[in-house]
C-alpha cells in the first residue's frame, strides 16, 4: 500500500479499504488531521517530479520519518541502515507487514496510517540514487559513518537533512564530502520534530507528541541548485506541526542545539554521587531539581552571551534566534507545560516528558548511572564541545560549561578540555570547529 492523501484516507474509511483504524468519531478525525499527517498539496516547484527521500538510521526517529513522510502518495520512501543486520531484518518484517504509525489526535483518540518504504537497505549506492534528500536521523556518532557511506554516490544538487544535524554538523559534512559540499545544501535541525517510540521493530511507530515550533538552517554550496523550495516542502511532509522556523545562519544552530540540555542535568545529579547504587531510577526531567536548572540556565546564558558578541564583530550577521532555554521551552513545547513559572517547572510540567528515566544500568544492588549513554557520549563531543569552541573563538568565556565538560570527559576517559582550551589529545574525535582547523570566526562564515 502506498500513503493516502487526505482524501484517498477518508474515502478510503467510507469502504474499509484503507488499512487506518480510527478510535475517534468521524467529525472530530475530519476537524483534527490537519493538526499533524501532512497536507495533501506538496507546493513544489512546477515541473518537479516524484519526490525521492531517503532515511538514515534504524531508530525511533528513522521509523517515525520514514511513516510520516510515507503517509504522502507523492513521496518514495528508502531507508538505509548500517547497523549490523537492522536492513535485513527490517525488509525481512515488511514482506508480509506494514509501518504503522500510531499518531494522537489534538482532542482525543487515535489514528494509525499505514506504509511501506520503496526498499530498506545497508546498500548506500543503491539507497542514495535518485534521491532527492538524504535525512540524517541517527545519533550524531554515527554521522560520520554514513556520511562516508554515501559520499562518493550522492548527486549534485541534493539536499543533506539533520534531524537533528546537533552541534558541529555542518563542520562534519563539509569535513567528509569535500569538494562536493559545493554542489550540496545542508540542512540542519536543532531537534527531532517529535517524540516517539517503536513500539515494534519495523512495524509499530507511535508518535507521543509534536513540537510546536522547530528551528532549521541551511547551508548552500554555492554551485548548488536545490529544484524545490526547502522549507515548504519539509514543511509540507511534517505537516501542521512543528511549524519550521527558519534561521538565519548555521552558527546560530549550533547555539541552539538541544544536547544542550542533558549534560547539565546530568553533572548536577550526579556530579556528587557516592557510587554506590541506587534503589530505582529516578526521573530524568520531570525530577529537576534547583542545581540542574541552574546550571542549565547558566549555559544557556553563555551561548547567549556567545551569540552577543558575534553579532557585535559581524555587524551583518543576526543571532537572534538564540534565546535562553527557558524560552525556548515556553516556545516549543507551549501546548505541553502546565506551568511555566520557572525553568524547572516547565520541565518537571512538560507532558512530552512524563515517565523518562535516567539512563541506568542494572547492577547487584540496585541501578548505577549510565555515563556513556549518549547523554555524555555523544552531547558532549557533538554538544557543548562544540558550543565552547564557538564561544573561544569570539572570545567568550564559559565557566560553567568548562565545569561540566571537565567532569564529562573524565566520565567518558576522553581529553577535550585542557586548562580552560580546547588543544585535549581527543578533540580530533569531536566536531568543534578547532576539530577541523577553524581558527577564526570569519573562517566559520566563508565555508
Amino acid at each position: 500500500m502506498a500513503g493516502q492523501t487526505h482524501k484517498e484516507f477518508l474515502a478510503g474509511l467510507a469502504t474499509g479499504a484503507v488499512g487506518v483504524s480510527v478510535i475517534v468519531g468521524l467529525k472530530r478525525l475530519f476537524d483534527n488531521i490537519s493538526d499533524s499527517f501532512p497536507k495533501e498539496g506538496r507546493n513544489l516547484k512546477k515541473g518537479v517530479r516524484r519526490l525521492k527521500i531517503l532515511v538514515c538510521g534504524g531508530g525511533n526517529g528513522a521509523h517515525c520519518m520514514a511513516g510520516v513522510a510515507g503517509s504522502h502518495a507523492e513521496i518514495d520512501v528508502k531507508i538505509l541502515s548500517l547497523f549490523e543486520d537492522e536492513a535485513e531484518r527490517w525488509s525481512n518484517i515488511l514482506k508480509s507487514n506494514f509501518l504503522t504509525v500510531y499518531e494522537p489526535l489534538v482532542n482525543g483518540g487515535h489514528m494509525e496510517i499505514s506504509t511501506k518504504p520503496k526498499l530498506v537497505t545497508n546498500d548506500p549506492e543503491k539507497a542514495v540514487e535518485g534521491v532527492d534528500i538524504v535525512f540524517m536521523v541517527v545519533p550524531a556518532f554515527a554521522h560520520s559513518q554514513y556520511i562516508t557511506a554515501i559520499a562518493p554516490f550522492i548527486k549534485p544538487n541534493t539536499l543533506i537533512v539533520g534531524m537533528p544535524g546537533q552541534a558541529g554538523f555542518e563542520f562534519q559534512c563539509i569535513n567528509i564530502l569535500g569538494q562536493k559540499s559545493s554542489q550540496l545544501a545542508i540542512a540542519s535541525f536543532e531537534s527531532l520534530p517529535w517524540a516517539c517510540r517503536v513500539d515494534d521493530f519495523g512495524k509499530h511507530v507511535q508518535l507521543i507528541g509534536f513540537k510546536d515550533v522547530l528551528g532549521m538552517s541551511v547551508v548552500t554550496g554555492k554551485d548548488c541548485k536545490i529544484p524545490f523550495p526547502i522549507v515548504d516542502t519539509i514543511q509540507d511532509i511534517f505537516g501542521k506541526k512543528p511549524a519550521i522556523n527558519l534561521v538565519q545562519n548555521y552558527i546560530a544552530i549550533n547555539l541552539m542545539a538541544k544536547s544542550i540540555i542533558h549534560p547539565p542535568l546530568m553533572y548536577g545529579h550526579w556530579s556528587n554521587w557516592d557510587g554506590k547504587p541506587v534503589r530505582k531510577k529516578p526521573l530524568f526531567y520531570q525530577g529537576v531539581d534547583p542545581k540542574q536548572a541552574n546550571l542549565l540556565s547558566k549555559v544557556s546564558d553563555e551561548c547567549i552571551l556567545t551569540a552577543k558578541k558575534i553579532e557585535k564583530l559581524r555587524n551583518d550577521l543576526k543571532m537572534k534566534d538564540v534565546i535562553h532555554i527557558f524560552d525556548w521551552y515556553k516556545t516549543y513545547y507551549h501546548d505541553e507545560i502546565t506551568d511555566d513559572s520557572s525553568l524547572m517547572m516547565a520541565m518537571k510540567t512538560n507532558a512530552a516528558y512524563d515517565g523518562l528515566l535516567h539512563p541506568m544500568k542494572n547492577v547487584e544492588g540496585g541501578f548505577v548511572p549510565d555515563f556513556n549513554y549518549r547523554y555524555t557520549r555523544e552531547d558532549i563531543p557533538y554538544g557543548l564541545v562544540v558550543m565552547k569552541g564557538i564561544a573561544e573563538l569570539a572570545g567568550v568565556p564559559t565557566p560553567t560549561m568548562d565545569e561540566i565538560i571537565t567532569w564529562a570527559q573524565n566520565k567518558l576517559g576522553k581529553e577535550y578540555l585542557v586548562n580552560g582550551r580546547l588543544t585535549g589529545k581527543d578533540l580530533k574525535e569531536a566536531r568543534a570547529p578547532q576539530s577541523f582547523g577553524f581558527k577564526t570566526l570569519d573562517e566559520l562564515f566563508n565555508i
